[in-house]
């Protein structure tokens, strides 16, 4: 019994530092951002064709066409997902990206109030406030650098929301099909989607150095299998409003491992508002959890 209650907290921490070299080998990888994002999911997805095709395969041709169209909308906002959030790490820092991306489970609060008329609790309007202050604090900072920072810090903001849209249309999915099926059809979709957003701004699929697709192979097992598969298998034990308080854990592994990686140090401003905001979401986490069970974000 001790063990059980261990081992999942064990598997957390694993996983989010799985998760956290997500933003340092899409700075490695020397290819542009929708590349990146397409070879992450590709080989993710072909990397669970042999899991699929041994035990899930009845399971997908059973799939509705309605569950499918939803797939379908939550492929495509997870390739936007990666697009933005991808593009956001070319022109900001790994912390103010990671970061802001990471105030994901405030969009989908705000999503479930818009579509499915949730309300606020007085708390979750007090967090949201303290989360926007500490990212006003990050965009300001980086202003102080360079305009361009605050551009990557809105386009990290923007894969935020994007990684919502991916949920919203979820969720009702995955209340009828197991992780893997689902998790195949919409890596499959966001696939498709990312090669003919590669067809058409004409980036080449090829011609990249051996160091650079094994960072796209790196992406697709670390962060993906041994980040957020330890996630959901840690759900059995512990609700998922510990799996994502793990997670807002992310932005200090993603700095720590950019700073002795790409030596990238982290400004007075990041820390401030990096901390303000992690402090938001922790309470708003606290404040939502009866109301609402937070996903748990796939990056």
């Amino acid at each position: 019994m001790e063990q059980k209650q261990i081992t999942p907290y064990i598997a957390i921490t694993i996983g989010v530092l799985a998760v956290s070299t997500s933003a340092i080998f899409v700075r490695l990888a020397d290819a542009p951002s929708s590349i990146v994002a397409l070879y992450r999911l590709l080989f993710a997805s072909l990397l669970m064709v042999p899991l699929v095709l041994l035990k899930y395969r009845h399971e997908l041709v059973k799939v509705s066409s309605r569950d499918l169209l939803l797939s379908t909308a939550s492929g495509v906002f997870l390739a936007l997902h990666f697009i933005l959030w991808f593009e956001s790490l070319n022109h900001t820092s790994v912390a103010s990206s990671v970061v802001l991306v990471t105030t994901q489970p405030i969009w989908a609060f705000l999503g479930g109030y818009l579509f499915f008329k949730e309300r606020f609790t007085s708390g979750a309007v007090i967090s949201l406030f303290i989360a926007l202050v500490g990212s006003v604090i990050i965009s300001w900072g980086d202003f102080q650098i360079s305009g361009m920072a605050l551009f990557g810090n809105f386009l990290a903001l923007l894969g935020a929301i994007a990684v919502t849209g991916y949920f919203l249309f979820g969720q009702t999915v995955r209340k009828r099909l197991s992780l893997i099926p689902y998790t195949f059809i919409v890596y499959g979709i966001s696939s498709l989607t990312l090669v003919i957003y590669n067809l058409v701004i004409q980036e080449s699929f090829t011609g990249y150095t051996s160091d650079t697709w094994l960072y796209f192979l790196a992406l697709a097992i670390i962060p993906t299998f041994f980040g957020h598969t330890l996630f959901n298998w840690a759900i059995k034990w512990v609700n998922a409003s510990t799996i994502t308080m793990g997670i807002l854990f992310e932005p200090v592994g993603a700095s720590i491992l950019a700073f002795f990686i790409l030596d990238e140090l982290v400004t007075w401003s990041q820390f401030l508002g990096g901390v303000i905001v992690i402090f938001g979401l922790i309470l708003f986490i606290f404040s939502t959890t009866k109301k609402k069970k937070v996903k748990v974000l796939d990056k």
